[in-house]
């Protein structure tokens, strides 16, 4: 299939963060672009406003008379009517995997893997190059806030792609450039356990490498692939490494060194080691693609984050709120370390939504260790997402592991309601599920209290 022959692409499941930024390149390639998906979000609005067509019914008399190509996610289901009504009519179709590996196959592609940290690490690399006038494509897994925006466009043949494990998409992609940020245990309802995620997964993705290219991996994850190739990174570690980190000025402050020298006290606006870690590998591939000095250090300064990362939501004398896409143990205890390196002495209280009924049942030990660390938890019932209920498996089974006293259990209808009568001092929301439509609704209660106060 040749992209420069297509005329109209469908979407199945256009509202998701990796399906709407390819959305967003063929509509810049002047594509006619329509789509289904289940509910109509942030992200489905703006396409629409951008000029695509999208329905939210499973209506196969809304999908256009000639369609060219259809692109489809692993998330709906085969028995999706519309999804049954392409394969009747024999109506090409691609996952958006083996799509984003067309797209990347005859380009310089930098891929970002890893079970987390790759939507911040490849969105602090796309800024980081294009300010350092490295013209470069993105496709991201967030909403940049540089951007605003999960896609980029670029002129040049460089193209930043974070590079989904789920389903093993990223076996698509053969990158010249590629980082593998982490290879904690996920998806072992796709992989079965920990060791075939890493065999048939990130074993495999590093050895689609091209013959010339370069795989920078988090140094204590080196040994789980064994290749003597890769570079290593970190904050303490690997052979490109940050090391002094300290906050000063609501910064985070640190140094970097490798094999081209030291960078000294570099600042750099999102809180946490474990973005001072992302910012690490970005800055060795902005290095290696000849950005100067200057430019990284304005890059990073001028990095804004992206929406759900750490992304702060409300603040006033009283209140600090931020809300956090997390939902792996490893992703829970880095945003909660964060907020405590930023705020020592102040009472942080986390809201909780479990995503997946498997995850939930995979990790229940590791998410109750991590809210452990807050002084005041709100757990909430499990979102499903693709998944049907497991027998003995809700929100409970974490609560049951947890040493905590202070723990409220709700649902997401019933916030702010749970707070009762104590306005929480740090607030987190964290989990990647629906909990993001409340959001609004408890800036506008904090916003109402302090009003009142």
């Amino acid at each position: 299939m040749q992209l420069r022959d297509l005329h109209t692409v469908y979407f199945v499941g256009i509202g998701g963060i990796g399906m709407s930024a390819l959305a967003r390149y063929f509509a810049g390639q002047g594509i006619a672009v329509h789509g289904y998906d289940r509910t109509a979000t942030d992200l489905t609005r703006l396409l629409e406003e951008e000029g695509a067509t999208i329905h939210y019914e499973e209506d196969v008399d809304q999908i256009p008379g000639q369609v060219d190509l259809v692109v489809y996610t692993p998330a709906v289901p085969a028995t999706h009517k519309e999804l049954m009504h392409f394969r009747r009519t024999g109506t090409p179709m691609m996952k958006r995997a083996e799509v984003l590996g067309l797209i990347s196959r005859n380009r310089r592609a930098i891929a970002v893997a890893g079970t987390h940290g790759k939507t911040t690490t490849s969105s602090i690399l796309t800024h980081l190059l294009r300010t350092a006038e490295v013209d470069c494509t993105a496709f991201l897994g967030g909403i940049a806030m540089n951007y605003g925006s999960n896609y980029v466009s670029g002129k040049s043949n460089w193209v930043v792609i974070e590079a989904d494990e789920f389903d093993r998409s990223f076996l698509h992609l053969e990158p010249e450039l590629a980082v593998i940020t982490s290879m904690d245990p996920d998806h072992l309802d796709i992989y079965g356990d920990h060791e075939q995620m890493l065999d048939t997964g990130f074993r495999a993705f590093a050895n689609k490498l091209r013959p010339e290219g370069s795989l920078w991996v988090q140094y204590t994850f080196e040994s789980l692939l064994n290749l003597a190739s890769a570079k290593t990174y970190g904050v303490g570690g690997g052979s490109v490494r940050a090391s002094s980190v300290r906050v000063a000025d609501g910064h985070f402050v640190f140094d970097y060194e490798d094999e081209q020298g030291k960078l000294r006290a570099l600042k750099f606006p999102l809180p946490g080691r474990h973005n001072v870690e992302n910012a690490t590998v970005a800055l060795a591939i902005a290095r290696t693609l000849g950005a100067t000095e200057s430019a990284l250090r304005q890059g990073l300064e001028s990095f804004r984050g992206i929406k759900r990362r750490f992304e702060l939501i409300y603040r006033d004398g009283k209140t600090v709120y931020f809300d956090d896409y997390a939902h792996h143990p490893s992703e829970l205890e880095a945003a909660i370390g964060a907020a405590r390196e930023l705020f020592p002495d102040r009472e942080i209280t986390g809201i909780f939504q479990p995503h997946l009924y498997s995850r939930t049942r995979d990790f229940a030990e590791g998410f109750a260790r991590a809210l452990d660390r807050l002084d005041r938890v709100i757990l909430l019932d499990i979102y499903p997402a693709r998944e049907e209920p497991i027998p003995g498996v809700d929100a409970d089974l974490v609560r049951r592991h947890m040493k905590h006293e202070q723990v409220i259990r709700g649902t997401k209808e019933q916030i702010p309601d749970l707070f009762g009568e104590d306005v929480p001092d740090v607030l987190l929301t964290l989990g990647a599920g629906d909990i993001s439509d409340r959001v609004q609704p408890i800036r506008t209660f904090l916003e109402s209290r302090k009003a009142v106060v």
